[in-house]
C-alpha cells in the first residue's frame, strides 16, 4: 500500500489560514496536459495563478485528487478542475506567505467528475449554513 499524500491536506490548510486571516489564497499551476482545465488565453509560461478565495469561486472544492470550481474570467463564468499533482504553490495574495510544492505527475487514479458542481443544485457550504429564525 502506497502512502497517502500530504499535499491536499496542506493546499486545505494553507487555504484556511488565509480564510482566517483574512488573506486572499492564491494557488499557482502548473499547466502541462490536458488534465489542467483552466483558460489556456490566461496561462503564462506554462503557469496559471487562480484566485481561489471564496469570493472569487463559486463551488469550491479542494479535495484529495482534484481541485474544482467556478470563476469568472473577463466576466465570463468558466469551470475549473486541476489535478491535485499540477498545484505547485499556495499562497496569501497580500504578504506571499504559504508553501510550494515539487511538481508531480497530473493524472491522478480518478476521473474528475463532469461538474463541479452538485447534481442536486445546494453546495455542502449551503447544506451545512446555520438557518437564524426570530422567535418572538
Amino acid at each position: 500500500m502506497s502512502e497517502i499524500s500530504t499535499k491536499p491536506y496542506m493546499i486545505r490548510a494553507i487555504h484556511q489560514w488565509c480564510v482566517d486571516s483574512g488573506y486572499t489564497p492564491y494557488l499557482a499551476v502548473a499547466v502541462l496536459d490536458d488534465n489542467v482545465k483552466v483558460p489556456h488565453e490566461f496561462v503564462k509560461d506554462g503557469e496559471i495563478v487562480l484566485n481561489i478565495g471564496y469570493g472569487a469561486t463559486k463551488d469550491l472544492d479542494l479535495g484529495n485528487d482534484w481541485i474544482m470550481f467556478s470563476a469568472r474570467f473577463g466576466g465570463v463564468a468558466r469551470e475549473i478542475i486541476v489535478p491535485v499533482g499540477a498545484v505547485i504553490s499556495i499562497f496569501a495574495r497580500e504578504t506571499g506567505t504559504g508553501m510550494s510544492f515539487p511538481p508531480e505527475a497530473t493524472t491522478p487514479p480518478t476521473e474528475p467528475p463532469l461538474s463541479p458542481t452538485p447534481t442536486d443544485g445546494t453546495t455542502d457550504r449551503a447544506k451545512s449554513r446555520a438557518k437564524l429564525q426570530v422567535i418572538k
